[in-house]
């Protein structure tokens, strides 16, 4: 077995070791990579797997306001229309005689778009994002 010579005394158990310490390097990093070893402080890892999952909160918001016309007078018995742009489902509320609605329950992560109508007219469309994290949202609905 013929040995390069460099720094220091090469043997060939050294060489053996070397190479043992490559092999046990490159397994811990392909654990720590799937994520087997914890990592981190107190409370975030399990001690002997993965990191534990926290809850993310998929909540609930509420769509409220009043619908209005050109001069700002409140409109009740308008239709005001709620549409999941992800499922495609419609609700819709009639508006009380002060012009109020509300839409209670509304999930958090899909986004939604929303309209009133009353006979010929119609007002704009507003989106509500899932990346808006308002748990109460309140706006007008103007008719046109």
């Amino acid at each position: 077995m013929k040995l390069r010579r460099t720094e220091g005394n090469t043997t060939p158990n050294n060489e053996k070791m070397l190479g043992k310490g490559r092999w046990i390097a490159a397994g811990l990093m392909a654990v720590a990579a799937l994520g087997l070893l914890p990592v981190g402080g107190l409370g975030t890892s399990d001690l002997f797997g993965p990191r534990v999952a926290e809850a993310q909160n998929f909540g609930q918001r509420t769509l409220q306001g009043k619908v209005i016309d050109d001069t700002g007078t409140p409109v009740g018995g308008a239709t005001v229309f709620l549409k999941n742009l992800k499922s495609r489902n419609v609700k819709s509320f009639t508006s009380t005689p002060d012009g109020s609605f509300r839409f209670a329950q509304v999930g958090m992560i899909d986004d939604y778009e929303v309209w009133a109508e009353q006979g010929k007219k119609k007002s704009s469309v507003k989106t509500i994002s899932s990346f808006d994290s308002r748990t109460e949202v309140d706006f007008d609905l103007k008719l046109k």
